[in-house]
């Protein structure tokens, strides 16, 4: 059987994981329900012999109506033999998904982190739950980094910690450069010595590259998106102390766009 790949979910992340996956000579798709993602939004199209559905949409609300509800891929498309999560979402609801899912499909969660600069580059990292090596080949086209976390849900569970992570230092740089234009400290003589110095992060490091890094906080953009994954490790906190996640997550909601110096 010819093996043809389809990603859903065509935004800022899954359409440059698509355009790399078709470089490497994958017969790969996409699907998106926006026309303005330039890619197909017939889903019967996108079913038609599809053997592997890797999914980018942004939330469980959206995995379901991709999954189940709405496009209903699990049930249309009949040559389906693999899954692979990409979004972010609670580690609960993936491993959720096993019993929902005809056993004869592999369900593989494969969440990336690198934003579109990485996506655009195949740079990615990946976070792998369950074996790997059915989709490595995949993961290779599109990134440079693939972590085998452990059984499935165990790459979702390190996702979410990362993003919970790269949301702390997204809340912080920011707190940090606004406070050293208030003391007359420039951006990017700030940006600098934080790159040689113990406060070195991932946002700072590259807040020249990153997308959103001047960005304000929205429902629909990538800071909307980092509030959102806090919400999904606060899911699994395991003993009720999520007063320093939720203080991160506020912060991100309350950041207002920053200008270019």
């Amino acid at each position: 059987m010819t093996e043809i790949i389809g990603v859903a979910g065509c935004g800022r992340m899954g359409r440059p994981m698509l355009a790399n996956l078709q470089s490497a000579g994958f017969d790969a798709r996409g699907y998106d329900l926006r026309a303005s993602a330039g890619v197909g939004t017939d889903v019967d199209t996108f079913c038609d012999g599809l053997t592997t559905l890797i999914t980018v949409v942004r939330d469980a609300a959206e995995t379901d109506a991709l999954l189940f509800d709405d496009q209903n891929v699990v049930a249309n498309a009949r040559a389906l033999q693999t899954i692979v999560i990409s979004s972010t979402l609670s580690p609960n609801y993936v491993k959720s998904l096993r019993a929902r899912i005809p056993a004869h499909i592999t369900i593989i969660d494969a969440p990336m982190s690198g934003a579109q600069v990485r996506a655009r580059a195949g740079t990615l990292t990946f976070m792998v739950g369950g074996d790997p090596a059915p989709i490595m080949p995949l993961l290779q086209a599109m990134g440079d980094a693939i972590h085998p976390m452990g059984d499935f849900g165990a790459g979702m569970t390190g996702k979410v910690l990362n993003n919970m992570l790269a949301a702390s230092h997204t809340a912080m740089t920011r707190l940090v450069l606004d406070w050293g234009d208030a003391q007359g400290v420039g951006e990017a003589k700030l940006l600098a010595l934080i790159a040689s110095a113990s406060g070195q992060n991932w946002l700072a490091s590259g807040f020249d590259d990153i997308e959103f890094a001047r960005d304000g906080f929205g429902d629909d953009n990538s800071i909307g998106i980092l509030a959102k994954d806090v919400g999904a490790a606060l899911d699994i906190a395991p003993d009720g102390n999520t007063a320093l996640p939720e203080a991160v997550q506020t912060a991100i909601r309350q950041l207002k766009p920053r200008a270019k110096s």
